[in-house]
Formats: structure tokens, C-alpha cells, sequence
């Protein structure tokens, strides 16, 4: 999973078209029916798919914002992991699953987090209940073990809105086998369950899109409220015990070291060693200056690679390149002006054929347009650099 996906903990919503085609799909009962959500976000999802006031609503959500959000959507909502939640088995008669689209992270085999999602959740579902559940289309068939055993009747649709062919996400119905069924079920019944699902979802584009009219209507049974248990540990108060743990105290005098300060004037005047010292470990580095020439410097490291060419004893040209490290100094100006000193390049070799020192002649780069190759000057508006 991609870091921006990571800081939304693999939170990406069903669009409301899409939530509405998925409940024209659904038949709700008269009586009270229970529905949950383990990676229910705002809430807004469930509520959209199933906006019935006679169904009661349960939500898990991982992130504490979500979780305060989707409790004014939902009966019953917990903050925390879906695998630290328990509940009876066949308590819920809708199960709507989007899960994070990721592998998981574990000493063992890691699988995909759509499969332990729903390993995981299905067995609350009760015979007879309802799953929809929303993955990408070449998923569906990593989850054959469940969905083939578990779950009869089932259909296959493609959306078409760009967020979900963004993702390739198809959506699944499927009813919830009763215990006898699952036991009159055999093993050549299972494999062709299997090659059916992967013969649905081998091409994206051969899977038909979900319409807004209902080829047929998945009756959601009723049940009775069910008892959703939460046994992790609470995740806001062990985040907020972090900071003062002993753990985090000790990691912070190398991951948040204070920087170092030094004031006076040397006893002795310092030799070039001593500055290059100074440079490559930034305590040059800071506000100079008065007026107009007040400005802030910062040194860093280059590589710069020197190229030798010498001629061998048969008259052929060696070319010889050696990398190395050197220093550049970037000032920058109160009013938007900058100034790049580099070591300029040498162009004639020394008699043993090894390149001069750092100390050689610098050049100065002035802050004008175009006179510079290494680096742009800085817009007057920003009064930032771009680029070196």
C-alpha cells in the first residue's frame, strides 16, 4: 500500500451512485433486521445502502474521527480493529464489506486483507442473511474458499463510477448457506463453484456493470439486535500513553535530539580543515548579516565525479573517472536575491594525473537570470528556492 494510503488506513469510500444501485438490489423485511459494517468509516456507506429505519445498524471503524462520525448514522459503532471484535455467530442479517485493498503484515504467510476480512466476518452472518461485499475484480477469487462453501446464489456486477474503475471494483451478492446445505454440499459442487467465480472475474470488462435496475432481489431475513463485543485494547488512550512511555523517551534522544548550539569566537583562528569540519556538520549553517545583506547560508554536500584522460603505451585514450564529495554554499537573500558558491572545476591535471584539492578557485554564481546552469533564480512572490 502506497504512504497516502497508509495515513488513511486504506480508507477509501463507495460512491453514493453506487451505494444507491446496491440497495435497489436489496429487500428489506417489515421487521426489525440487524446489518453491520466492520470497516464502516463515516457510516455513510450502510446508510445509504440500507436507509430503512427498521434496520438496525453496527459499524467498526479502526480511525477515533470516522468512528465519532458514523455514530450519528449508526446504533452502534466501535472504535478499534474489526479482528479484536467479537459476536455470536449468525447474529447479523446484512453484511456490507469494503475492506482495505492491502496484504496484511504478520511473522507468517501474509495474505490479502479481503480475504481475513471476511474469514473473519462471514461466520456472523446467519443462514439465509445477505453479502455484499465490494473488492477489486481480481480478488473475488481468493476468497473462493468462503464464498464457494458458505454462500449460494451468488452474483456478480462491475461498477462503473471512475472512482470504483479506478480500484477495478466489483460488487458480490450472495445468501448464506444453512448448516444443511453446506453438509449436502459436495466437493465436485465446490470446484465448480470455483471455476465459475474465476471465469466471472477473468476479465474486468466481460463482468456486467450493476444497473439501477434489479435483475432479481436479495431478501434481507430479520433478526433480532445483535451483541457486537470489542476485546482490543483501547487505541486513543494507548496513543496518548506513547508519548510518556519509557520506550518513546529513550527513542526520542536519537529521533528528536536537540540540536546543538555553540556561541563565542574560537580562541585560535581556525584553519580550512576545521571550517570544512564546521560546514559538513551545519553549524555554519544560519542568519548572517544586516539590511539589505542580511541573509540566511546553508551548506551541503555535493558529489562531483573528475574524469582523467591519459593515454596507455599502445596510444590508446583511457578515460578514468573518480567520484568524490565537495561543498556548496547557498545564500539566500532577505529580499528574494540568492548566491551559489561551488568549487569550480579543473580543467588541467596535476603531473601525477590526480585532480587538485577542494581548495582551488571558487566561483560565485550571481543572482541573475539565466547565469547560473545548476540552479533557477526564486520568484520575487515566494521568496524561496527552487531547485539547485
Amino acid at each position: 500500500m502506497r504512504q497516502q494510503a497508509k495515513l488513511k488506513l486504506g480508507y477509501y469510500p463507495l460512491p453514493t451512485i453506487e451505494a444507491d444501485r446496491i440497495s435497489c438490489w436489496l429487500q428489506v423485511p417489515d421487521l426489525i433486521a440487524s446489518a453491520l459494517d466492520p470497516c464502516a468509516g463515516t457510516g455513510a456507506a450502510l446508510a445509504a445502502i440500507a436507509p430503512q429505519l427498521n434496520l438496525r445498524r453496527y459499524g467498526i471503524e479502526l480511525d477515533a474521527f470516522r468512528a465519532n462520525e458514523a455514530k450519528s448514522r449508526m446504533e452502534e459503532v466501535i472504535n478499534g480493529s474489526a479482528f479484536d471484535c467479537h459476536a455470536p455467530v449468525e447474529s447479523f442479517s446484512l453484511l456490507y464489506m469494503n475492506p482495505p485493498y492491502d496484504f496484511e503484515v504478520g511473522e507468517g504467510r501474509n495474505e490479502r486483507m479481503e480475504t481475513i476480512f471476511l474469514e473473519h466476518c462471514f461466520r456472523w452472518v446467519k443462514p439465509g442473511g445477505v453479502l455484499v461485499l465490494v473488492i477489486p475484480h481480481d480478488r473475488v477469487y481468493g476468497c473462493r474458499t468462503v464464498l464457494s462453501s458458505h454462500f449460494k446464489e451468488k452474483a456478480i456486477f462491475r461498477l462503473t463510477s471512475p472512482e470504483s474503475v479506478l480500484y477495478k471494483q466489483v460488487v458480490l451478492f450472495g445468501i448464506r448457506r444453512t448448516r444443511q446445505e453446506r453438509e449436502r454440499l459436495t466437493d465436485a459442487a465446490v470446484q465448480s463453484s470455483n471455476r465459475k467465480l474465476h471465469d466471472l472475474t477473468w476479465q474486468y470488462d466481460a463482468i456486467p456493470p450493476l444497473g439501477e435496475i434489479p435483475g432479481r432481489l436479495y431478501a434481507v431475513p430479520p433478526s433480532p439486535p445483535a451483541k457486537l463485543e470489542f476485546r482490543g485494547l483501547p487505541l486513543d488512550q494507548v496513543e496518548d500513553s506513547l508519548t510518556k512511555s519509557p520506550a518513546t523517551l529513550q527513542a526520542q534522544r536519537v529521533t528528536h535530539a536537540r540540536r546543538t548550539v555553540f556561541n563565542g569566537r574560537p580562541l585560535t583562528p581556525l584553519h580550512k580543515g576545521h571550517v570544512g569540519l564546521l560546514c559538513t556538520s551545519g553549524l555554519l549553517n544560519g542568519v548572517f548579516g544586516y539590511g539589505a545583506d542580511r541573509h540566511l547560508a546553508y551548506w551541503d554536500a555535493v558529489k562531483v565525479s573528475d574524469r582523467i584522460e591519459e593515454e596507455d603505451d599502445d596510444g590508446a585514450t583511457v578515460i578514468r573517472e573518480k567520484d568524490r564529495f565537495s561543498q556548496r554554499l547557498t545564500l539566500l537573500y532577505s529580499d528574494g536575491r540568492y548566491a551559489l558558491l561551488s568549487e569550480s572545476p579543473q580543467r588541467k591535471e596535476n603531473p601525477d594525473g590526480e585532480r587538485a584539492l577542494a581548495d582551488g578557485p571558487i566561483e560565485v554564481h550571481p543572482a541573475k537570470q539565466g547565469s547560473c546552469d545548476e540552479c533557477q533564480p526564486i520568484p520575487e512572490s515566494t521568496g524561496s528556492r527552487e531547485g539547485d
